[in-house]
């Protein structure tokens, strides 16, 4: 995964794959996902990212599969 963040617009891009993109979904004024031709996520946009998402402070945590 990347993260890509564009200051001069506000506007952050997570790109989960590097297949293309064959559409783009608006879920609303300031959020649109990239999926492939088989509906998979791609990536999303983020408009207005530092008020949309905190995207001033990013983390990463993975959580190990406990086995019983």
């Amino acid at each position: 995964m990347k993260i890509k963040y564009f200051e001069d617009t506000d506007t952050a891009l997570l790109e989960f794959s590097e297949h293309p993109v064959f559409e783009t979904k608006e879920i609303n004024e300031n959020i649109y996902l990239d999926l492939d031709e088989n509906g998979n996520l791609i990536g999303m946009t983020i408009e207005h990212a530092m008020s949309q998402a905190n995207i001033s402070e990013v983390s990463f945590q993975q959580i190990n599969r406990q086995v019983a």
